[in-house]
């Protein structure tokens, strides 16, 4: 097999992004995950028919999942196709599981999906972040920042 069919099969083009989680989350720490995937799940994410919007992760039995990641069905998949919103499993290293699920028993910290892409292996990875929501004063204080930053950038040329 050549180099450019190599590369155009495992391009690591995709990369979905929930905007909505830096408007209304603080985010601590951030950590890359692997995801177990089902059947046809791989190819829908390749297609990037894929909500991070709703998605939050948490802790079963010493094992991080992954919930409300919406997963479109695949369009060739028939009867073959997967489930669009079941709870996935994250691969971490037992170190990371363990400071995430210490953290994580603190008060208002959550685990939320911030991006999924495909890393230059072809592996579906999911970025995610131990977040702390923001009070409604904070998110005001974000906006007047972005446009004080925006009119900074205005003056400059």
């Amino acid at each position: 097999m050549s180099s450019k069919k190599e590369k155009n099969r495992f391009s690591n083009d995709i990369s979905i992004k929930n905007r909505r989680a830096k408007f209304e989350y603080e985010f601590i720490d951030t950590y890359i995950a692997g995801l177990v995937l089902k059947g046809t799940e791989i190819k829908s994410i390749r297609e990037g028919k894929v909500a991070l919007q709703d998605g939050y992760c948490y802790f079963k039995k010493g094992e991080l999942y992954s919930k409300g990641v919406h997963i479109s069905p695949y369009t060739q998949g028939s009867f073959y196709n997967h489930e669009e919103t079941r709870e996935r499993k994250l691969l971490l290293n037992r170190q990371e599981l363990n400071k995430l699920e210490t953290k994580m028993n603190e008060k208002g910290l959550t685990i939320i999906p911030i991006k999924l892409f495909i890393n230059s292996r072809g592996l579906a990875k999911l970025e995610i972040a131990l977040a702390r929501g923001k009070k409604i004063h904070d998110k005001r204080d974000s906006i007047k920042d972005k446009d004080v930053k925006r009119e900074m950038e205005r003056m400059k040329f």
